[in-house]
Parts: structure tokens; C-alpha cells; sequence
């Protein structure tokens, strides 16, 4: 990857970051304010009982203690030093980081080490477009909501991709810091935690299902409901839909249909 073309997607901002690599959101209670909670009180517990390596082993004792452990997926491993950044709780990272402790790394302590850490890159640095990864940079100013986007390659590439294909070319990044483009675009990525279709099953996550140390792809039984497969159906997944009827089908049809439609009235009215 050449340097030009690299965006940080961990942590591209002050306004924002990702965590999912550290497992942030592989607890069996991910909602927004069970991790908030969670983050909360582990920041507080590092910043005053760790003065050194020496305190680490305490402090993952008492977090392992006083935190529910059950997650969707068991292979994947749920890291008690992710916490908050910044005193606003607009950032959520490493406590262990360097820049986190007066230049002192203390990542070699932690399950995966530093250099595992320190050299991991998601799969969305490769197959999301540098426009893509600068629009979602944009559009979202929310450490939850924009962690659930940036690793969901199959919503955050095909949103775009029926926008392409209305506006005959590639939404312009810069058109989506502001305005009236960026409320339509970050209305479609809030479904991420608003959809009304979302599947009831705890094990749950966008397109996966997990038993244990398995994980599966789930698939809509269009069939059942008389329809053939969606045009939205890797949207549907990603949403971690499941209907139970054809008018449920059409309305959710519907609601992106009407997203999409907006957004390219807009851009091409260059409201």
C-alpha cells in the first residue's frame, strides 16, 4: 500500500475509532451502553492503578473479575486493555499504547504482544476504495456506530455501489463532511443499530451467526416469503435482517430504496 494512498481507519480522527480487532464487539452484550459502561470503568481502573508493567497482571485480574466474559464467538479474543482515549470518550483504543503512557510500550503484555498489534490491519484497508474509506471517515463522528460501518465491508461497498450507479460516477468524499448529503448518508449507516428488521437471535452479527467456536453465514428464505433474492440482500445481512413476511420484505425494500434515492437527488441538485 503505498503511503499516498494510506488512510488509518483505526484511528483517523479526534472525533473517532475503531476497537473490533481488540474484540470490542464480540461480547454477548454489545449494545452501545453495556460497552460504554464497560470502557468507562476499565479507563478509570487503568488510570488509577497503573503506574507500570508491574500493575498490569492486578489490573486483568480485576477486569476478567468484574466483567461478564460470555461472547458470540469464543475463538476470538476479547482484550481487557481496550478502554478510552480521550477524556470526551470520543476514542477507543489501546491503554497499553505509547502514546498512552509517556512513550512507554507496554503492548508486549497483552494477548496478541505488540508486534501482532502494532502491524494488524483489517480486511477493510484492503477492500474498501480509499473513496470509500474517506466518505465513511466523514459521514460518522461516533466510536460505536463507525466501528460496526468500517468492518462491514459488504454494506459500507454496496450503499456506495448503488450510488455510483444512479450518479454515473464515484460520490465525491468532500461532498460528505456536511450538509444535507451527509445527514442522508449517515440516516442509511445508523441502521446499523435502528433497523426494525433486525433478527431477535442474541448470536447475531450482521451477516454471521456463531455457536461456540463456530461461526456461520446467514441467508433470508426468500421462498418462504413468495419473493426472489433482494437486490438488497447483502444490505439485509449486514443489518442482520429476518422477516416474516412479504410486506415486511417491501418495506424494507423500501426504506433503502428511499435512502438511496434521496442521496442521489441531492448530489446530483448539489444541495
Amino acid at each position: 500500500m503505498k503511503e499516498k494512498e494510506f488512510i488509518h481507519l483505526c484511528q483517523p480522527d479526534s472525533c473517532k475509532s475503531c476497537g473490533a480487532c481488540c474484540g470490542l464487539y464480540n461480547y454477548a452484550d454489545s449494545r452501545r451502553e453495556s460497552l460504554l459502561l464497560r470502557l468507562r470503568r476499565r479507563t478509570e481502573l487503568f488510570r488509577n492503578t497503573v503506574k507500570g508493567k508491574g500493575d498490569l497482571a492486578a489490573f486483568s485480574d480485576m477486569i476478567r473479575k468484574a466483567e461478564s466474559q460470555d461472547k458470540l464467538y469464543e475463538v476470538i479474543y476479547c482484550c481487557e486493555y481496550l478502554g478510552f482515549l480521550d477524556n470526551e470518550e470520543k476514542r477507543v483504543g489501546c491503554l497499553l499504547h505509547p502514546l498512552q503512557n509517556d512513550g512507554v510500550d507496554l503492548r508486549d503484555v497483552s494477548f496478541y504482544g505488540r508486534e501482532l498489534c502494532d502491524g494488524h490491519f483489517c480486511p477493510s484497508y484492503h477492500h474498501l476504495s480509499r473513496e470509500e474509506k474517506q466518505s465513511l471517515i466523514n459521514i460518522i463522528d461516533d466510536w460505536y456506530l463507525y466501528g460496526l460501518c468500517v468492518t462491514d465491508i459488504d454494506i459500507v461497498k454496496e450503499y456506495f455501489r448503488f450510488i455510483s450507479e444512479g450518479i454515473c460516477e464515484v460520490p465525491d468524499p468532500e461532498r460528505l463532511c456536511e450538509g444535507k448529503l451527509r445527514e442522508i448518508a449517515l440516516a442509511f449507516f445508523s441502521l446499523k443499530v435502528s433497523w426494525p428488521f433486525r433478527s431477535p437471535e442474541s448470536n447475531r452479527f450482521g451477516k454471521y451467526y456463531f455457536d461456540g467456536s463456530q461461526y456461520m453465514i446467514s441467508h433470508i428464505d426468500y421462498d418462504s416469503l413468495g419473493a426472489e433474492r433482494s437486490r438488497y440482500d447483502k444490505i439485509f445481512l449486514s443489518l442482520s435482517s429476518r422477516f416474516t413476511s412479504l410486506e415486511e420484505l417491501k418495506e424494507a425494500e423500501d426504506t433503502i430504496q428511499r435512502n438511496i434515492d434521496e442521496f442521489i437527488s441531492c448530489y446530483c441538485e448539489k444541495c
